[in-house]
């Protein structure tokens, strides 16, 4: 019966079983297995509602799609253009900022690709860009904005850690300053390619020009102080992360509704509706998962898992090769949410007997997630492009290949050097 067990749950998620179910039921199976009262479960879940830092989700991920919904994206891609569109290879940059930053407070790659593909692609085309670069770098860029506050996956992954109990603590504060040169590592080589793409095509080629910056500025005059209120407050130590995501969404409703009026009182019930399903599917994994955590950690099945690797891994630079390759597989296989949730709880402790700092290891882990939303055969970001843009999946593939590798280059420079995220704190 114990062989059996693991067996009905693995079929039970392959034929396509709510993943929250699968956790929820691993997780009971586990504590009747070693006689715990199926109460505990309940305790766990309800450890996730005494969180404060939690509120922070719902509310940067209401704001993300207000943003979304709004005419934000066209006025971001008009700002960043006025001030690095007159570079040598200036547009594919603009594509890259335009999108790492709307990523980065959407905490959504798809909604990127789908808010601002339609934006950039046409604009690349006309500026004499080929068409494989073209689909290559949106698809590839649209999950860049992940290592960038106030990134959902940031908030998330420090949520989970803070359950762990480890001797470092895990503070989103530093999550958000660790991410900021490995996010700009990305986005810099990625703009090195873009320009050297770029090479023979003069027509795109313009001067600064001071009078359609400042149009730009003047455009986009409510949303320049959002980052630097939200973020200036959270690393000033003037207000929480809870208390920012309380800010960002009032400020970002007021500004959307009241003030521009671009989306309407009948529209909002909507975009509650739409914001609301994605924060409670992951607050649903969450707490199951917390239950599920509980169980393990009392199982001790994370010190069983690192006795079996370190029979046949006995340093850190192999452990994190192998680690590099299971996030690439994991991330073509799920979401970036589920996956924190899912395996940080079972790899945070492994990594940190290997000597990996958890904050590192933060980083790193959502860096290869990120590289594995456009690894084939399965990256989610392929589909959702190929469905943007009515390209088949195969020209997807083909596309992302150079982008692949450049990035892929940059997780492995994250991944050995530890100091890159760790930097700032």
């Amino acid at each position: 019966m114990s062989i059996l067990a693991p067996l009905l749950l693995l079929l039970l998620a392959l034929a396509g079983a709510p993943l929250f179910t699968v956790i929820a039921a691993s997780a009971m199976w586990g504590f009747w297995q070693t006689d715990v009262d199926l109460q505990t479960m309940a305790i766990s879940i309800y450890q996730i509602a005494e969180m404060p830092v939690l509120i922070a989700i719902p509310l940067f991920t209401f704001a993300g799609y207000m943003l979304g919904e709004s005419k934000a994206p066209q006025r971001l891609v008009r700002i960043t253009d006025a001030f690095l569109g007159w570079m040598p290879g200036g547009l594919a940059i603009v594509a890259l900022a335009a999108c790492a930053l709307f990523t980065a407070f959407t905490g959504a790659s798809g909604v990127t690709i789908v808010a601002l593909g339609a934006l950039l692609v046409p604009a690349l085309q006309k500026a004499g860009y080929k068409e494989s670069f073209n689909l290559g770098l949106v698809t590839t860029s649209g999950s860049l904005g992940l290592l960038f506050a106030p990134s959902l996956p940031l908030i998330l992954y420090g949520v989970v850690a803070q359950q762990m109990a480890l001797e470092t603590p895990v503070s989103i504060d530093d999550l958000f300053l660790a991410g900021l040169l490995p996010g700009l590592l990305m986005l810099f080589a990625l703009s090195l390619y873009s320009a050297w793409q770029s090479r023979g095509i003069h027509k795109e080629t313009r001067p600064f020009d001071k009078a359609e910056a400042w149009a730009a500025i003047k455009d986009s005059a409510w949303e320049i102080p959002l980052p630097f209120v939200v973020l200036g407050g959270i690393y000033s130590g003037f207000f929480a992360v809870s208390e920012a995501a309380a800010l960002t969404a009032f400020y970002v409703l007021i500004v959307s509704v009241v003030i521009r009026r671009e989306i309407g009182f009948t529209q909002l019930p909507q975009v509650m509706r739409d914001s609301m399903k994605l924060v409670g599917a992951i607050l649903l994994i969450l707490a199951v998962s917390m239950a599920s955590t509980n169980y393990m950690i009392d199982a001790g099945v994370p010190e069983q898992i690192f006795g079996f690797i370190q029979q046949h891994v006995s340093d850190a630079f192999t452990f994190l090769l192998l680690l590099t390759i299971f996030l690439l597989i994991l991330g073509m296989m799920l979401d970036i949410f589920s996956a924190i949730v899912i395996m940080i709880p079972i790899i945070l402790p492994i990594a940190v007997e290997y000597g990996i700092h958890p904050i590192h290891l933060g980083i790193l882990f959502l860096a290869n997630m990120q590289l594995g939303y456009f690894t084939p055969p399965v990256g989610m970001n392929l589909f959702i492009a190929s469905f943007r843009f009515n390209k088949p999946v195969m020209t997807l593939y083909r596309a992302t290949i150079p982008f692949f590798f450049i990035l892929l280059a940059c997780v492995l420079i994250i991944t050995y050097w530890p100091g890159l995220s760790l930097a700032l704190l």
